[in-house]
This record gives structure tokens, C-alpha cells and sequence, in this order.
């Protein structure tokens, strides 16, 4: 028996009227109501078990207070995951907490730059990370994936003071080696860059590779991670995550900032009672959702490759998000989100959101007869504007 077959991932979960921004705020990004969905990314499975158990015992209590996240629950069960999952022993002293990823990143891009210096992001980037590095008046400097001397050459510039590195990539699933990731440690340390490891994505890494934890690598450098198990176990509106911030000073200054100048002292409780149940008990379901997306990506290759040979595409690395290079077919972006949403009705993100015009973002966390449709749609959307050999 497969490791997805101990759960039920098939039967759909009604999410409209939910608030949900992917169902219910499709309109927002696409303009029209009543798309089948396959945007932002989060899946349409209920959580874990183990922790819809936690949280039912928690709301049980009945006194849902003020809180900390300064106590061995969540710290110890942080370390477990690490040991556990990623044979990487943590210094728990140096755990942060904050809402969100991204709150944390605009937290210390704000810590350790100034109004118009630089920020260095691996392109195409994600677009939360965009918004939050030019909102903040920080100069974005792009680097293409997999371009080491275009990377060094970015942080060599005097004014260069960050490097956000997402790890694993979003939105290519792109999984960094050790040695890639010893190589950018060793760099930003010789120009004096600090890093952020986001590394939210890392427990979705598929079989064949492997997650190396930026505090494997970080040496003597300025670092930190920001992370949460509300991706991998599907739980994003609980608002909360967790970091590593490496050195001593920065990290009291973090704290500072976020517990008395953003007045961000006392988290979700019922975050805390996730982030436990998950690192402490979902294991075993983690391990059969990443199996059973890994066989949606799987469709999505052969239905996509059998009608476009010529595509060669090939699952990510980590993820369920299908990334997609669409540049050998010739077709027009706009023309082709025009099919897709006026004639198959489906919503897809274009890779211009991300910097890429020319790729989809295609979300397949969710059950197999979605996958089905959606790139089905695709398929045909495609057919529809391919240029005529």
C-alpha cells in the first residue's frame, strides 16, 4: 500500500463561501467570478489529522488567552522536526516568532538595510517577496537561477546588503544542493551580505532530493531562516511562523522589533498548537500528501508532454506547484490567458506575475480529478493559441 493511500486525498473539499482567496478572491486577481482555481498556494486538503485532533482539544479548553511561544512545547518540538527530519541538531536560543514569512523578512530586510540599498533575489521570484522589498523603498536586484558569477557580481556592489534566498525556490521547485548552498554562504560572507533563508517549501522536497538547512551551511556569516509548517501541512490562515536568526545581537534586535515596536508579543495559540501536533505527530501524512501531489505533477508531465512533445517538461524538485516553460510553443500570454479564463473557465497565474513572461504557475495540491481538469484546460487553451506551424 502507498503511503497516500492510508488517507483520502480524492474526495474534494467544498472551500467556496469559505473566505478562501483561491476560490472565493479568484475575481480579485482574475476579474471574473466562478474559475476553477489553481493559484495561490496553499492545497484543498484538510490538514493532518493529528493536528485538526490538537486543535479540537485546544479550542476544548475554552479560554483562548494571551500566550507565549517561549516554552519547551514549541521549542523542543521545533528541534525534533530538525533532528528528525533533517538530521540537523538546532540552537533553540536563537528561535524567533512572528506572524507570517514574510512578515519576518520585511522585518529584518528593515533590520539590516537602508531606503534604497540593495536587496539580491534569484529570478524569477516570487511575489510577495517583490512587493515587500520595493514597499519597503529597498533596490530589488534580480539574478538569474543558477548564474553563480551574475550572483557574485550583485553582491559585490557596495550597496548591497541582503541576499533573500528561497530555499526551495518558488516558483520553480528548484531544490539547492549543499554545495551550491556553501558556495552562496562563502560569497555573501566575503562581500558582507546578509541572508535570509526562506525556507518554507522545505518540507515538501520529493524523493530523489534533499533539503540542506541554511544553518548547516551559514558558517561566520550574518544570517537568518524564517520558516513555517503552515505550508507543507496546509494551515496558512493560522498566521504564524518561526526563524533562526544566527547572530546573538541581531536576534535580541529582532525580538525587540517585533515584540515591542510592532506590538507582536503574543502569537495565535491555536498556531502554536499546530506547529506542535505537526512536528511532533504528522509525519506519516506529510509524507502521503507530498507522495500523492508528486502523482499529480506526474499527470500534469505526461498529459502535458503527450500533446506538446516538444515541452519536455519535467516534475519540480519540491513542491506542488507545476512551473512551466511555455516559450517553445510560441504562444501569446495574454491571448492565452483570454482562452483560459473566457472559454475553459480556469484560473492559472502567468509567469509575468513572478518575472517571467512565457511560464504558468499551475497549483496541484489538491485531488487527482481537479489535476485532470486543470491541465486538461491547459491543454486545450494551448491548442487554441498556438501559433500555425
Amino acid at each position: 500500500m502507498s503511503r497516500a493511500a492510508r488517507y483520502d486525498f480524492d474526495t474534494a473539499v467544498d472551500r467556496r463561501g469559505t473566505w478562501c482567496v483561491q476560490w472565493d478572491g479568484v475575481a480579485d486577481r482574475f476579474g471574473v467570478d466562478g474559475l476553477l482555481p489553481f493559484t495561490i498556494s496553499d492545497m484543498d486538503f484538510e490538514t493532518a489529522p493529528e493536528v485538526l485532533s490538537a486543535l479540537r482539544a485546544r479550542l476544548g479548553h475554552g479560554v483562548l488567552g494571551y500566550t507565549t511561544w517561549r516554552q519547551d512545547d514549541f521549542r523542543s518540538a521545533v528541534a525534533h522536526w530538525y533532528a528528525t527530519r533533517y538530521g540537523t541538531t538546532i540552537d533553540t536560543g536563537r528561535l524567533v516568532y512572528g506572524p507570517s514569512v514574510l512578515s519576518q523578512v520585511s522585518q529584518l530586510v528593515r533590520m539590516w538595510t537602508r531606503e534604497g540599498e540593495g536587496v539580491v533575489l534569484h529570478t524569477p521570484t516570487y511575489d510577495g517577496f517583490r512587493k515587500a522589498v520595493t514597499g519597503l523603498g529597498r533596490e530589488l536586484r534580480g539574478v538569474p537561477l543558477g548564474d553563480t558569477g551574475a550572483l557574485e557580481r550583485e553582491l559585490a556592489r557596495p550597496d548591497a546588503k541582503v541576499l533573500v534566498l528561497c530555499s526551495p525556490h518558488n516558483p520553480t521547485g528548484r531544490v539547492w544542493t549543499e554545495a551550491e548552498l556553501r558556495e552562496t554562504a562563502a560569497l555573501a560572507a566575503r562581500h558582507g551580505v546578509a541572508v535570509i533563508s526562506d525556507e518554507i517549501h522545505a518540507d515538501f522536497v520529493h524523493e530523489g532530493y534533499t533539503h540542506v538547512p541554511w544553518v548547516r551551511v551559514a558558517g561566520d556569516g550574518r544570517w537568518a531562516v524564517v520558516t513555517s509548517a503552515s505550508k507543507a501541512f496546509n494551515f496558512p490562515a493560522l498566521t504564524g511562523s518561526y526563524g533562526l536568526i544566527g547572530d546573538p545581537a541581531d536576534h535580541a534586535e529582532f525580538l525587540r522589533r517585533m515584540e515591542t515596536a510592532e506590538g507582536l508579543a503574543s502569537p495565535a495559540v491555536l498556531s502554536l498548537t499546530a506547529h506542535i501536533a505537526a512536528y511532533r505527530e504528522g509525519a506519516a501524512w506529510l509524507d502521503a500528501v507530498r507522495e500523492y501531489t508528486a502523482g499529480n505533477l506526474a499527470l500534469v508531465a505526461d498529459r502535458l508532454n503527450g500533446a506538446f512533445p516538444e515541452l519536455g517538461w519535467e516534475p519540480p524538485q519540491a513542491g506542488y506547484l507545476a512551473w512551466v516553460d511555455l516559450r517553445p510553443l510560441g504562444v501569446d500570454d495574454e491571448a492565452l490567458q483570454r482562452v483560459l479564463i473566457e472559454r475553459e473557465r480556469t484560473a492559472i497565474m502567468p509567469g509575468s506575475v513572478y518575472g517571467a513572461p512565457g511560464f504558468l504557475r499551475l497549483n496541484v495540491g489538491c485531488p487527482r480529478r481537479k489535476a485532470e481538469a486543470g491541465v486538461a484546460a491547459l491543454v486545450r487553451a494551448l491548442g487554441a493559441v498556438r501559433p500555425a506551424a
